[in-house]
């Protein structure tokens, strides 16, 4: 197919790559040119604009947040007043539900289909083609999306004709691996001040009843204290419970624990963490324990 990809950062560089190893027709635009350049040497076109990526069948969008995407999308020359009638935008950005909302509408109005494809896994999955993905849309959007979600993820999950639904999905996902980096740092903490060794304890952990990938990967980055250089940037993940937050707000349901993650990432932003990976709050429990943790 021939498709744009806007957003080429630590998630859409490979994923962009893995495109052109399908071997669809890929032009990508990114504010940062040297990205750009490094996508051409692998056979992209590169775009001097937004409406230059949306010449297409299709475009992809994997942006940082709501405001990032609203520009990309809503601005003169932007995504909406580019792409052609019945072409397709994939987006898979983690966003709010009520931008998926509005995205889905303004893309009806304009003759256009619209996808929400979330995506899991950190940059080494993407980079590897590895992504699970996490679509949602109208039955026609979904099929004509298929042969570019293949290419950059191992399965995609078609969960809903509504879109919306698609990035409910990827925000309570995101809650889920921010309790359990919240919960394995408090474990560690209190093993830690007692004279465990956290590697030790990190591998009987992962060898009996918690052998997931998020506890492996998670753990022993909390285990090494290993929080730069951020695969998935603190401010990212603090985004992201605040977004879980709103739409539990809107459903009226009561989430005491993303409540609580809100305010450990406060507090790891608040002391500087910005540059951090986000599992940097799972340090937070052996500083309050008051620990001194390489």
């Amino acid at each position: 197919m021939k498709v744009g990809f806007i957003g080429l950062g630590h998630m859409g560089l490979g994923m962009a790559a893995n495109l052109l190893k399908g071997g669809h027709d890929v032009t990508v635009y990114n504010r940062t040119r040297t990205k750009v350049e490094a996508l051409i040497a692998q056979g992209a076109k590169g775009a001097a604009s937004v409406a230059d990526a949306c010449r297409g069948e299709a475009v992809i969008t994997m942006l940082a947040d709501d405001g990032a995407v609203e520009s990309v999308v809503f601005s003169d020359g932007g995504v909406i007043g580019s792409l052609p009638a019945g072409a397709l935008h994939i987006s898979s950005s983690t966003i709010s539900v009520a931008l998926s909302e509005r995205l889905e509408a303004a893309h009806a109005k304009a003759g256009q289909r619209f996808v929400a494809a979330p995506v899991f896994g950190r940059p080494d999955a993407a980079a590897a083609g590895q992504l699970f993905v996490v679509a949602a849309g109208a039955a026609d959007a979904l099929r004509a999306s298929a042969p570019l979600l293949d290419a950059i993820g191992q399965k995609t999950f078609i969960v809903s004709d509504a879109p919306k639904a698609g990035n409910l999905v990827k925000l309570s996902g995101n809650f889920l691996i921010a309790s359990v980096i919240e919960a394995v740092g408090e474990a560690m903490a209190l093993i830690g001040k007692a004279g465990v060794d956290r590697r030790q304890y990190l591998e009987i952990l992962t060898s009996t009843l918690f052998d997931a990938p998020v506890y492996k990967t998670y753990g022993a980055l909390i285990a090494d204290g290993k929080f730069e250089p951020a695969g998935f940037a603190a401010p990212l993940g603090q985004k992201d419970i605040r977004l879980t937050l709103a739409a539990a707000e809107d459903l009226r349901v009561p989430m005491p624990l993303a409540s609580l993650l809100r305010d450990r990432f406060l507090t790891l932003l608040a002391h500087g963490g910005d540059k951090l990976d986000w599992s940097a709050i799972g340090q937070l429990a052996a500083k309050d324990a008051g620990e001194t943790t390489s």
